[in-house]
């Protein structure tokens, strides 16, 4: 089972879009130093919709590689073509990552069934566990508590991250799956309200640039300090909302360049973050002791 503070990675980029690796080297390394516990490369934060398959498989092998160990990987292997997710998630378990993480198939709207079956046809491929994505707000298509619970019955398929803010989630799938299952938020706003919904942890975009400050956060909770929990999470309540100010991962990135762990860049078609978003991330920053 996975725990605590999960970074969801952003993946650097040359000004020219091109992957800058070195940068990316050293910005696992810093991760894994201030305390996340866990890695997840080319999920939507790390722009895996314009990453072509080659690039895809050289960021998850670079990632376990760099990693070496020290922490797991859990690699992105979401696709709404069931066969290219197949082929993504072998490529993991070939390399070496510890599980996968599947998105929910986006765009094709799918039925329960269709969900059911895209699930479990990825999990028979490969032996290594399989995490769920459920992301309605992205990919439209939203997993039901009772299709979570039939998916569950595979011995791959231990867990979820739940992005869906529904703090009745965790709550429901507990009762309804009635065995360990592995919840994730996939919601930094929600983080400390998931835990005391019976979470696991999450997996985190502010942890990009404030992995010790999370890492903390889910520290204090499994300690049981839960007002120190609820304390540090309202520090950096403002941050987890300016960096969804603009479309995921732009703000982020931008902070990460605030911070020198590397450029801003990311890949058409996301935008350059607006001079008033700018100074509203540099502004939570600040707020969250970023900057000091």
């Amino acid at each position: 089972m996975f725990k605590g503070s999960i970074t969801a990675l952003i993946t650097p980029m040359n000004q020219d879009g091109s992957l800058d690796l070195p940068s990316m080297g050293r910005f696992i390394d810093w991760q894994i130093q201030q305390g996340t516990s866990a890695l997840v490369p080319v999920g939507t934060t790390g722009e895996s919709p314009t990453l072509s398959h080659d690039e895809h498989a050289q960021v998850v092998e670079f990632t376990i590689k760099t990693a070496n160990g020290r922490v797991p990987v859990l690699a992105g292997a979401g696709s709404n073509s069931t066969a290219e997710a197949i082929k993504m998630a072998q490529h993991a378990q070939s390399a070496g990552a510890a599980a996968v993480l599947v998105v929910t198939p986006y765009y094709n709207k799918p039925t329960q069934e269709g969900v059911y079956r895209h699930f479990m046809a990825v999990a028979d491929a490969i032996s290594i566990p399989v995490i769920l994505y459920n992301i309605p707000a992205r990919s439209v298509i939203d997993i039901s508590v009772e299709t979570m619970a039939r998916l569950a019955k595979h011995p791959n398929i231990i867990g979820v991250k739940d992005a869906t803010a529904n703090l009745l989630r965790p709550l429901q799938t507990r009762r309804t799956v009635g065995k360990p299952f592995n919840q994730l938020s996939g919601e930094d706003g929600t983080a400390v309200a998931f835990l005391a919904s019976g979470g696991d942890g999450c997996i985190s975009v502010t942890s990009n640039v404030a992995p010790a400050q999370c890492a903390e956060i889910q520290a204090a909770w499994n300690d049981g300090r839960v007002m120190d929990a609820m304390e540090r999470h309202d520090r950096l309540f403002p941050l987890h909302d300016a960096l969804f100010c603009e479309s995921n991962p732009v703000p982020v990135k931008f902070a990460a360049s605030v911070l020198g762990l590397m450029g801003e860049t990311c890949r058409l078609p996301l935008a350059p973050l607006s001079d008033a978003s700018r100074a509203r991330v540099k502004d939570a920053m600040s707020a969250a002791g970023l900057l000091d």
